[in-house]
């Protein structure tokens, strides 16, 4: 199962969803660590050295800064991108999706877009 960072933005609603479908879930939440508050950069880096898929909101500037970091060929574990606008139900199906048939590994340099 993934190990996930949920960023300090991301709509929680979403996220007691995926926890009612895997109550095992892996995560910590940026708001609820000393992350909250920090740039991008900086939180990818937090994410590479904790091994942990970050799950954004974020479209415009999350995944411009994690292929920055794989271009770079710095470690980037994966940045799951999920549109604001995508309905709760449906986030909430394709993130358990993606959470139940990825390995760790397999997100590594990826930026993954919901919906699949």
């Amino acid at each position: 199962m993934l190990r996930l960072l949920i960023d300090e933005n991301f709509d929680h609603r979403i996220l007691r969803g995926v926890k009612l479908r895997l109550p095992q879930l892996d995560y910590l939440a940026v708001q609820d660590t000393e992350l909250k508050g920090i740039k991008d950069p900086p939180l990818l880096a937090w994410a590479a050295e904790n091994n942990r898929v970050l799950v954004t909101h974020d479209l415009k500037t999350m995944p411009k800064f994690a292929c920055e970091r794989v271009a770079a060929g710095q470690p980037m574990p994966g940045v799951i991108a999920i549109p604001k606008d995508l309905p709760i139900g449906q986030a909430i199906e394709e993130m358990h999706t993606v959470i139940e048939c990825l390995d760790q590994g397999e997100c590594s340099a990826q930026v993954i877009h919901l919906p699949l």
